[in-house]
């Protein structure tokens, strides 16, 4: 692999080329490269002075905006290793975090101080407290973010000496579907290998792209594509701090955002939004979905509505996390991933780890240099999620003649019913296509005679007249009669739920997981 340099050195490069450039476009206060560099000069001096070593783990708790990427950047440039926590984690979870990672300082936000606090007050480890957006003589935090900023006049700090290829950046916590959370520990190496790759690929311009980052930036697909990304190459990011289409649309209009970050869940609440808001996104020249696979017929809509092509990719968190993406100068294959960006080698593999033929379905597996170094701490789990040095997706999907991948489902997620596979993604294309349906999710559930049986939930369109109250048992035979003609007989859902809403992470994804245990509640095995 080609030697390349740390987060920090490579962001410093780029600020010195272009100081005056916009980094962060925020309502009322518009960040500069020179800006963003002296002021996460500024937190890496004083997360130094106050005890915080290279090495040593700091958690990032805060909202989307331009003090978030400060703190992210600060806690790099100190030799420092970025934990993001999740927003929707209890405090429980918190600190279950905060120990498991060892953190030594929590940087956090005055509208999480209530748990934050719990979360601190359980955990009872001896940990540095930087406000965010708190009052200065709030006793809740040992110093202020906005306090370590820089005299006018100050030389910059001496540059922490990082060893990009061993030296973690980030400890990213997956969601624990099967069990404890997991840390994926990427290097500094990971990161701008595949923010590099990225850039690359979706063709981004500097002088004139600015990408829309309404992901949660704790997410490693935001972290990643809607930060580091742009700042590596000379671009701008428009955090946006939560999913309401108005709020986006008005954020797009007034920055004239030209790249839009987005998961499939996000793409269909933006199709309600009123003919009269369309106008505000000319400027949008790519949309990316990732994060879960996009309906085709989502995609189709959005896209004729919209007027601007989505381009979808995926990877996972352990591997950057973008693996592939549709480029944009084509071709474009609805229902694919795309091929691999550069640097990025992937394979479908058997159970044993055989490579397979185009067209057979079985494990995509991921080498390159994004790739994690490993699971923190858990040296079983990161033997366990490797064919040699070929990284274990643990999504199941095929490879067609053009290099071009496909995902079918996760593999925990496969049904098997009367010993037949019946894969949830086609049956939730098949449900999405109805006019009624606006998200689908199809799960297993124990069965005594066919061993596995396919459920599925849905959400209705507002107007559809098929909501979760009355009248709900006749659009879900209407469904289940559509089904019919559309799907195999083994792929019918035995029943279909149509509920308010589909239980999703802070991401947008939807908690299958959350679905299963509701299943099992309704059942009495819980």
């Amino acid at each position: 692999m080609q030697s390349i340099a740390d987060l920090p050195s490579l962001f410093r490069r780029v600020a010195a080329g272009r100081p005056e450039a916009p980094a962060i476009l925020v309502d009322g206060d518009h960040w500069t490269y020179a800006r963003l560099d002296r002021a996460s000069d500024g937190v890496a001096a004083g997360l130094a002075e106050r005890g915080i070593n290279p090495g040593d783990r700091v958690a990032l708790y805060c909202p989307n905006g331009a003090e978030f990427v400060v703190a992210y950047l600060g806690i790099l440039k100190a030799g420092a290793v970025v934990v993001p926590v999740n927003l929707l984690l209890n405090p429980r979870e918190i600190t279950f975090m905060l120990g498991d990672a060892g953190v030594r300082g929590l940087c956090f936000h005055a509208a999480l101080a209530d748990k934050a606090g719990a979360a601190l007050e359980e955990a009872d480890l001896p940990l540095l407290r930087i406000g965010i957006g708190f009052d200065d003589d709030s006793d809740l935090v040992d110093c202020h973010l906005h306090r370590m900023a820089p005299a006018p006049d100050a030389e910059p700090p001496p540059a922490t000496a990082i060893n990009a290829a061993t030296a973690p950046a980030v400890i990213l916590y997956t969601s624990g579907t099967t069990g404890r959370p997991k840390g994926a520990v990427l290097t500094h190496a990971n990161l701008a290998s595949n923010a590099r790759a990225v850039a690359d690929t979706l063709e981004l311009r500097p002088d004139s792209d600015r990408i829309l980052v309404v992901l949660p930036m704790f997410h490693a697909f935001a972290g990643t594509v809607g930060i580091l990304t742009p700042l590596l190459c000379g671009a701008a990011l428009v955090p946006v701090p939560r999913f309401d289409p108005q709020v986006i649309t008005e954020a797009i209009g007034r920055h004239r955002a030209t790249v839009f970050l987005g998961v499939p869940s996000l793409y269909a609440v933006l199709l309600r939004l009123g003919d009269e808001q369309l106008a505000r996104w000319a400027s949008v020249r790519l949309c990316i979905s990732g994060g879960a696979a996009m309906p085709v017929a989502l995609m189709q809509a959005f896209e004729q509505r919209f007027r601007v092509p989505v381009l979808e990719g995926d990877g996972p968190t352990e591997c950057g996390p973008v693996t592939a993406v549709n480029p944009p100068a084509g071709p474009r294959k609805p229902g694919s991933i795309g091929p691999p960006i550069r640097g990025v080698e992937m394979h479908i593999a058997d159970e044993q780890g055989n490579w397979l033929a185009d067209g057979e379905h079985g494990e995509v597996c991921v080498r390159g240099p994004s790739v994690m170094q490993g699971y923190w701490g858990l040296p079983e789990a990161t033997a366990q999620s490797f064919f040699g040095d070929w990284f274990r997706t643990g999504d199941l999907g095929w490879r067609d003649a053009d290099g071009y991948f496909y995902l079918v489902d996760r593999i925990k997620d496969l049904i098997i019913s009367n010993g037949m596979n019946v894969y949830p993604r086609v049956i939730e294309e098949v449900l999405i296509r109805h006019p009624s349906v606006v998200e689908a999710a199809v799960v297993g559930e124990p069965h005594p005679i066919h061993g596995e049986i396919p459920i599925a939930y849905v959400t209705s369109a507002p107007d559809s007249g098929s909501g979760s109250g009355s009248g709900s048992g006749a659009a879900a035979a209407a469904l289940k009669a559509w089904c019919r003609q559309h799907l195999g007989s083994h792929e019918i859902p035995r029943r279909i739920e149509i509920v308010a809403a589909l239980p999703k992470n802070a991401a947008g994804k939807i908690l299958k997981r959350e679905l299963r245990r509701s299943g099992e509640v309704e059942r009495g095995v819980r």
